[in-house]
C-alpha cells in the first residue's frame, strides 16, 4: 500500500471510531468546568498587602514666587532642624523691605514733629495765644501721626516676614526623601522643593476592605512582616474614622516598634496579618468573580445539582477582581459551582465533574 493509501486507512478508521462513540444523548451537550468549595480555616484570619510610611513626613513649599537660586540638599542627605534646604530669588523681597524700612523712618519723624507741634500749641494755649479749637487740631494730628506708624511698622513686619520665605528649611532634624525643583527652576507659591522625612518613627498602613473590618476589630494578633522577613506586631494602631467611597476600604496605620527600622524605608511593601479570635464568624467563601452572575439587584450563582445547574441567589461581598468574590451566605462547602456563570445559564450547559477544582475560605 502507498503513502497516500495509507494515509486514506487512517483517517477513514479515526472517522469511523468517532462515530461509533457519537450518540444522541450527547447532542446539543455543553460541558461547564465546575469548582468545589470547601470549607477553610476560620480562625486564619486576613492577610493584607500595606506599606511602609514614615509618621512624621513633610512636604516643603515655596512661599514666594522666583526662581530658585540655590539648592543645598539632595535625595538621602540627613538635615538638621533650621539648616537651609533651598533659597529663592530674594530681590524683590528685599526691595519691600527697604521700602518698609523708609516708610517707617518718614513715619517716626512725622509723629514726633506732630508731638512738638502739640507740646507747643499746648504752652500758646495756657497763656490764651490759641484757642481751644486749635489746641484740638494739634492734637488729633499728633494721633494720626502715631497710627501711621504703627501701620508703617506693621508693614515693616509683613516685608521682613516676607523676606525670610526667600529660604526654605528643614522644621525637624530629617531625611531628605526627594527634591522637586533643581536650581534656576521657577519656584511659585504653593510649589514644593522637598520631601523630608523622620527616621525615627515608622507605620506600615493597610486598606482594609469594608468586609474584613469586624475581623481586623476583633482580631487577637495583629502581625507585620517586614520585606526581609521579620514579623513584628505593632506598638499603636490607629484606624481612621471613614472608608473610601470607591474602594469601599479603611486605612489602618500600625506604628512599628524602634527594633524594626533598620534598613526600613518609606514605600516599601509589608504584609499584615489578622489573626481572627476564636468567637469571629466563619471566614467567607471566594470564589472567582467568573462564577458570579449579576443582574440588577440579583446576585446569583450556578450551582450543580445532578446533571444540570440550579441558579442560587447569594449575599455577595467585596469584588477584588482577578482575586475573587467573597460569599457570606448562600453557599455551602461541598457544593460545587460552574465557574462561568454565563455559560451555565445556557441551556444545553451541564457540569463537567472531571475537572472540578477546589474553593477554599479565607
Amino acid at each position: 500500500m502507498g503513502i497516500q493509501g495509507f494515509g486514506r486507512y487512517a483517517a477513514a478508521a479515526a472517522l469511523a471510531a468517532g462515530l461509533a462513540c457519537w450518540s444522541p444523548a450527547h447532542a446539543g451537550v455543553l460541558p461547564v468546568p465546575t469548582l468545589v468549595a470547601q470549607a477553610g480555616d476560620a480562625a486564619g484570619g486576613a492577610v493584607l498587602d500595606g506599606s511602609v510610611q514614615a509618621v512624621r513626613q513633610s512636604t516643603l513649599a515655596a512661599q514666594v514666587a522666583g526662581n530658585v537660586t540655590v539648592l543645598a540638599v539632595k535625595a538621602g542627605d540627613r538635615v538638621k532642624s533650621g539648616q537651609v534646604i533651598a533659597r529663592i530669588d530674594d530681590r524683590d523681597a528685599q526691595a519691600g523691605l527697604l521700602r518698609a524700612q523708609a516708610s517707617v523712618a518718614e513715619a517716626q519723624a512725622q509723629w514726633r514733629n506732630a508731638e512738638l507741634n502739640t507740646k507747643r500749641n499746648r504752652e500758646l494755649h495756657a497763656q490764651g495765644f490759641i484757642s481751644q479749637a486749635a489746641l484740638d487740631v494739634a492734637d488729633t494730628q499728633a494721633q494720626a501721626a502715631q497710627a501711621n506708624l504703627k501701620q508703617a511698622q506693621a508693614a515693616l513686619a509683613q516685608a521682613a516676614l516676607a523676606h525670610g520665605f526667600t529660604t526654605v528649611t528643614a522644621p525637624f532634624d530629617a531625611v531628605v526623601l526627594a527634591t522637586l525643583v533643581d536650581a534656576g527652576d521657577l519656584a511659585t507659591p504653593g510649589r514644593a522643593v522637598a520631601t523630608i522625612y523622620a527616621p525615627g518613627a515608622m507605620r506600615a498602613v493597610v486598606q482594609v476592605p469594608s468586609s474584613r473590618a469586624a475581623l481586623a476589630r476583633e482580631a487577637r494578633q495583629i502581625q507585620v512582616t517586614l520585606p526581609d522577613g521579620r514579623t513584628v506586631e505593632p506598638t499603636a494602631r490607629t484606624v481612621l474614622p471613614g472608608a473610601d467611597p470607591v474602594s469601599q476600604t479603611v486605612e489602618w496605620r500600625l506604628d512599628l516598634p524602634d527594633q524594626a527600622l533598620a534598613g526600613l524605608l518609606p514605600g516599601h511593601t509589608v504584609q499584615v496579618r489578622f489573626a481572627a479570635a476564636p468567637s469571629s464568624a466563619a471566614a467567607p467563601i471566594v470564589v472567582p468573580s467568573s462564577a458570579v452572575l449579576r443582574r440588577g439587584e440579583l446576585t446569583a450563582v450556578y450551582v450543580a445539582q445532578g446533571d444540570r445547574f440550579v441558579l442560587r441567589a447569594v449575599r455577595a461581598g467585596v469584588d477584588r477582581g482577578a482575586a475573587g468574590t467573597d460569599i457570606h451566605a448562600g453557599l455551602r462547602p461541598g457544593e460545587r459551582i460552574a465557574a462561568d456563570a454565563v455559560r451555565a445559564g445556557l441551556a444545553d450547559a451541564v457540569p463537567q465533574v472531571a475537572a472540578a477544582a477546589s474553593v477554599a475560605t479565607r
